[in-house]
């Protein structure tokens, strides 16, 4: 089969490479979609990561399944988590995912959407719900409970206003910049939420995230970019105590006023946590929400994100994940198919 690995200068080489074997608890995928995410031009590239086949967004059908699989058979159509730095990832026609990490799709729902989905809303929701430890979408809160979240178009950011919406936690306070007509058909005004322009500057961003709450004290931040000041502006504006969580760590010589806590939402502890006690709570987690996802797509009550779909299969996906390291994805993902790789039968 062919696969696409990304190499330190974020460019694209494709191979030819054995189909893998699912091992026990594992799900082989034939891969229709797939998603790109900005990891996976950091990682080789910001991190000397080793040469691999990044990609993490799977969707497509079930060709064979591993030992003490109970949930999936040959056939089913899935959407799935690959787990990161591993081998057989998304940018291949055949990926590898663990049954956990994997849930059903219905025929109405459209691969290109699944492919958005695993990765950044996974991210979203063990902030929100393991880091955080706000209300469950479940048992949706009936208390104002003002939230700020940083970066509200990217993938990660929007759906954490969509799961924050589930659990009824308003007002949201939203930052954003380009991408803010798209935030606007998240939010709901109603409740009071908003959307804040961080090229306002910092001074009108803190002066507004504070203004934002009405008189409410703000106590939890989704900090879903995590960069360029972003930490800064949110714990300015915050009440303590209070707990914000990153989508990467903060830098050694960032400090923080006393009384908040910053905590990492470190996707890859689904699969591979920093100590056992989060293998268990992570992984069970995410075997949990993963389904509650899958059904609200088959229901209608929870979307993906906005792609773009790239041309040429593969052979498509250096430009992309160029154009993430660029910066101009902006509510957007972008999304390759396999079937239009060059050499690629389907």
């Amino acid at each position: 089969m062919k696969e696409a690995v990304v190499e330190k200068t974020v460019t694209v080489t494709l191979r030819d490479v054995e189909i893998p074997t699912p091992q026990p608890g594992q799900v082989l995928i034939r891969v229709e979609v797939s998603g790109t995410n900005p990891k996976d031009w950091k990682v080789p590239k910001l991190f000397s990561g080793p040469t691999l086949n990044q990609g993490d967004d799977i969707a497509g059908y079930v060709e064979a399944v591993g030992d003490g699989v109970l949930t999936f058979r040959k056939g089913d159509k899935v959407a799935a988590f690959h787990e990161m730095m591993s081998l057989h990832g998304s940018y291949g026609e055949y990926a590898i995912s663990w049954d956990y990490s994997t849930f059903h799709l219905t025929d109405k729902t459209i691969f290109e959407e699944a492919a958005t989905i695993p990765l950044a809303a996974m991210t979203a929701a063990l902030g929100l719900y393991q880091r955080l430890s706000l209300p469950l979408p479940w048992n949706p809160t009936d208390t104002p409970s003002p939230l700020v979240i940083y970066g509200g178009a990217t993938a990660v950011g929007a759906f954490a206003i969509k799961f924050a919406k589930l659990s009824n936690l308003h007002p949201l306070i939203v930052v954003a910049g380009k991408g803010i007509p798209f935030v606007e058909t998240l939010i709901d005004k109603e409740k009071g939420d908003t959307v804040i322009d961080y090229r306002e500057g910092e001074e009108a961003v803190r002066a507004k995230i504070r203004a934002a709450s009405n008189g409410r004290p703000i106590h939890h931040a989704y900090d879903a970019v995590s960069e360029k000041g972003s930490l800064q502006n949110i714990s300015a504006a915050l009440t303590v105590p209070a707990a914000i969580t990153t989508v990467l760590p903060p830098k050694e010589t960032d400090s923080f006023p006393e009384g908040i806590e910053v905590r990492r939402t470190y996707v890859g502890s689904v699969h591979k946590p920093p100590t056992a006690w989060k293998s268990i709570e992570d992984k069970e987690f995410a075997a949990a929400f993963f389904q509650f996802i899958g059904r609200g797509l088959a229901q209608g009550w929870f979307s993906g994100h906005p792609y773009e779909v790239r041309a040429n299969g593969l052979n498509g996906l250096e430009g992309a994940l160029k154009d993430l390291e660029a910066g101009k994805a902006s509510a957007v993902k972008y999304l390759v198919r396999i079937g239009e790789t060059e050499g690629v039968q389907r």
